[in-house]
Parts: C-alpha cells; structure tokens; sequence
C-alpha cells in the first residue's frame, strides 16, 4: 500500500511540476525492468492464487520471498544512477537483511499484528508461523534485527490498516522521488540535465 502510495504520489507530483513549467513528463529511463516483474511474481501468485499457495511450503515460499529481494536489489544496483535510486536500493537492502535473518520472511510482532486482524484469528496463529504473504509472527526478542522488522502502522483512524517497515518507507520515498522529481530539477531547485 505504501508502495503504490507513492508510485501515485511520484506521478502526480512529476506530472503536475512539468506542467506547472512547460515541459513534458518524462518518465524515468529505467533498466532491466522486467527484474521487478520477476521479483514480484512470487508474492503475487501466493497472494492471489490461495491453491498455488497451498502448495508451497514455507521453506520454499522463504527462499521466492529472498530471491525476489535479490532481484530487486539487481535492479536497483543496475539503475544506480538515477534519482533517489540510491535511496530505493538501501530500503531494498534494509528488507532484505531482515528478511534473510529471519527465515525468508519479515518478522511482525504479535502487537502489530493484533491491529490487522481480530483477536480471535490472531489467537489462532502460532508464534513462528507465516502471517499473510510474506510475514512471519514472531515476538520482538525472538527477532532479529527487530528494528527493521514489519513494525510501524497507519494511523488508527485510518481504514486501511497495513504493517510496513523502514525498509519499505525507504523503498517508497525512493520510487517518489525517481517519479516526481525529474532529472530537471531537485526539490524545486533548477540543474541542468544530465546524460548517463
């Protein structure tokens, strides 16, 4: 959610500033981007297909989950020059420390998860076993590098509720500022484009 928060944030902003100049939005010159489709599949035929996901153990769906972080830390390696890259590369990185530490899965506390699903569900749920996707419930001493673990949350008053890490801020913060803030330009201030 967070993630494509900020894919449409990053648009909008980069659309709305060319216009507000005169010049035309230009989407960023990625490379290899068929990484990120590659990277994503894993977590989308688990989630959207329960049968797929029924046939693949947790060591297995542990090591699509480290090898899509892998992939995505190539693609980002590989774009390395563009704007706020860098910053996406090091949210990647951040998930995937986290992730590789704790089994293949991002770890959530059994605190933040009580927030995403009723008590009685969560009371279903072992400590040590896969919650949603790509989490793992597990308590804060049991986790290790707790701090870069699925660990903050929306507002209460929001009606989307959804754990997300620093890693996951960083990716966000990251794609915005690879889509809204052109080679043009940084933070409102004029440069002169630059050729890669």
């Amino acid at each position: 959610m967070i993630l494509l928060a900020a894919l449409v944030l990053g648009v909008a902003v980069g659309l709305g500033w060319a216009s507000l100049h005169g010049r035309r939005y230009e989407a960023p010159d990625l490379k290899s981007v068929w990484l990120v489709f590659v990277a994503f599949l894993p977590q989308v035929i688990i989630l959207y297909f329960p049968k797929a996901r029924a046939q693949v153990s947790d060591s297995l769906a542990g090591i699509l989950l480290i090898g899509s972080q892998v992939l995505l830390l190539v693609f980002a390696w590989l774009n390395r020059k563009l704007p706020g890259m860098w910053v996406l590369f090091l949210g990647a990185l951040l998930n995937f420390i986290v992730t590789a530490a704790n089994g293949g899965f991002m770890p959530i506390s059994p605190q933040t998860a009580s927030r995403l699903v009723p008590q009685d569900v969560l009371a279903d749920i072992p400590t040590g076993a896969r919650f949603g996707v790509k989490d793992i419930l597990l308590p804060p001493e049991a986790t290790r590098f707790e701090l870069l673990a699925d660990r903050f949350l929306p507002p209460a008053w929001s009606p989307y509720q959804v754990a997300f890490s620093l890693g996951d801020v960083l990716i966000a913060f990251g794609v915005f500022w690879l889509l809204g803030i052109q080679k043009t330009y940084t933070f409102g201030l004029t440069t002169k484009r630059t050729t890669s």
